[in-house]
């Protein structure tokens, strides 16, 4: 027996076409929603997450600028106490500098010779005075030559003056300090000098102008 269909089953297969292609495209467009969202959110987390990092580089940053002040302003104290460390070191060295300079001063001042004024300027020291004659200078030019602690000594100037109704000589001279090292310490004279060996002449200088 034949059957005959008499449905309008071609609308009906366009109809289910059509139906499952709607489906099929508010799937896609559901899906890429979802991976845009998706996306956004893991985006988003880290943006956040590379923010807190730069805050906390930037505390860090801070935190070390800081510390890095702080370390200037304590290389500052340490270099501003080391200069007094050295100031103080160079007084106690050089404490009876003056005192040994004006002692050799007078003992090797001759008779006849009499000073004014006395300038010292670093190693050099200046001296102008009145001499009875030209050979009290040249004496004292000896002396100064032949002292343990002086040396050089150099006439600037030597001119005739009248004072007191006497005519005498005026002069104006130069001469310095022998440079001499600081003493050593007990070990580092222990280590550097061999048993039983006497003391040298620069030691036997040292040892007095730091008594």
């Amino acid at each position: 027996m034949i059957r005959i269909n008499l449905l309008p089953h071609r609308a009906q297969k366009r109809a289910l076409k059509k139906r499952e292609f709607l489906i099929a495209t508010l799937g896609t467009i559901v899906l890429a929603a979802a991976v845009w969202y998706a996306g956004s959110l893991y985006l988003q987390e880290r943006i956040a997450a590379q923010e807190r990092r730069n805050e906390l580089l930037t505390q860090e940053i801070k935190k070390l600028d800081e510390q890095i002040a702080e370390i200037n302003r304590l290389k500052e104290m340490t270099a501003a106490l080391l200069a007094r460390k050295q100031v103080v070191e160079t007084l106690q060295v050089n404490r009876a500098a003056s005192v040994k300079l004006l002692d050799q001063i007078a003992r090797q001042l001759p008779d006849g010779v009499y000073l004014k004024s006395i300038k010292q300027t670093g190693e050099r020291i200046t001296m102008i005075g009145i001499a009875q004659s030209n050979a009290r200078v040249s004496t004292l030019m000896r002396n100064l030559e032949a002292s343990p602690f002086l040396t050089r000594p150099e006439l600037v100037e030597i001119k005739a003056v009248t004072e007191r109704n006497q005519r005498l000589n005026e002069f104006n001279l130069n001469f310095r300090l022998k440079s001499v090292e600081a003493p050593p310490s007990p070990a580092q004279a222990a280590d550097a000098s061999p048993p039983g060996q006497a003391p040298t002449t620069r030691e036997k200088v040292m040892q007095a102008i730091t008594k």
